[in-house]
């Protein structure tokens, strides 16, 4: 049996002939799940595509919601996407509705050929291809440059849990876990705990449920006796993480940094792209968005406030 090295102290994946095998200790016992097939797209649908056929990256994302690409930007590639980076920032002017809004920038890979190059690097596109299809497209490319006094981020998933499901009915472990957005950071930086990496919970994206909000205060979330990771990167890692994963930004600590990386969302085709608000970019008559004289006659005819992923 080879073995792949793995960004955790927690997770050694094993693989064994065409099936996956993982053995987790997290404090309900170690045990093991294989991981059987991930996706292809077939014409204009999907269908199942064996594990030979895609890298362990890809099964590692669709079995533990995450995974760490080390070195795939050299000092010269990272050196040039920061450098237009921070052009961006100076060039154009903190947007939407956050109140923290300063801190991004939006729609880089239109702002920045470096960015726009990154977001299509082969090594990436090779492990979210199986889990998205190989037509899978960009829908949110943001820059971020959080402050060295940071304070972290609340527990959260992106848009998800995609497939709901009530605590207490298992996942048949035979059917490949289905994935819909991945969330991927360029890291511009090295990212240390000082610095208030990115934290997630392993697994999680397979709960079909939101992290605990009424434990959060007292406790870490834990999904399946798995504890979060927190998750340093080096400049020119790239951090994938199924966007239905509990995650969050760490609290930076004192002589820390904060995060500075290139945020991409990959997802199927069938969802939108969030590059641009709906209100700037839309399917819409100037006239039809004259009669929508509500907040469902907008958002039935695609006009949308921003929130994941867009705001």
């Amino acid at each position: 049996m080879g073995c792949v090295s793995v960004p955790t102290r927690r997770v050694v994946v094993g693989v064994w002939w065409s099936a996956l095998v993982v053995g987790v200790g997290g404090g309900d016992g170690d045990r093991c799940r294989t991981v059987s097939a991930v996706i292809q797209r077939v014409f204009k649908n999907l269908a199942v595509l064996d594990p030979d056929g895609a890298p362990d990256e890809s099964a590692q994302l669709e079995r533990d919601g995450y995974a760490h690409l080390r070195g795939v930007f050299d000092s010269n590639a990272v050196a040039a996407m920061r450098r237009e980076t921070e052009t961006a920032y100076e060039t154009y002017p903190a947007e939407r509705v956050r109140g923290d809004k300063a801190e991004f920038r939006y729609e880089m890979f239109n702002r920045s050929a470096a960015c726009q190059a990154a977001i299509a690097h082969p090594t990436i596109l090779r492990v979210v291809e199986p889990l998205l299809g190989d037509d899978c497209h960009v829908i949110a490319n943001t820059a971020w440059r959080n402050p060295p006094e940071f304070p972290g981020g609340p527990w959260h998933c992106d848009a998800g849990p995609h497939v709901p499901r009530p605590a207490g009915v298992p996942w048949d472990d035979r059917i490949p876990y289905p994935v819909f957005a991945v969330a991927g950071h360029i890291y511009l930086q090295d990212c240390r705990t000082a610095d208030g990496p990115t934290a997630v919970v392993p697994g999680s994206h397979r709960s079909g449920r939101l992290p605990p909000y009424d434990r959060l205060a007292t406790e870490e979330p834990t999904y399946d006796g798995r504890p979060p990771l927190a998750l340093e990167t080096d400049a020119g890692d790239v951090l994938l993480f199924v966007s239905d994963a509990w995650h969050r930004g760490m609290p930076a600590e004192p002589g820390g940094r904060g995060r500075f990386f290139l945020q991409v969302h990959y997802a199927r085709r069938d969802i939108a792209q969030r590059v641009k608000l709906t209100d700037d970019v839309n399917h819409v008559a100037p006239e039809a968005a004259e009669r929508a004289t509500t907040e469902r006659a907008r958002t039935v005819i695609g006009l949308h406030a921003p929130f994941f992923y867009d705001g």
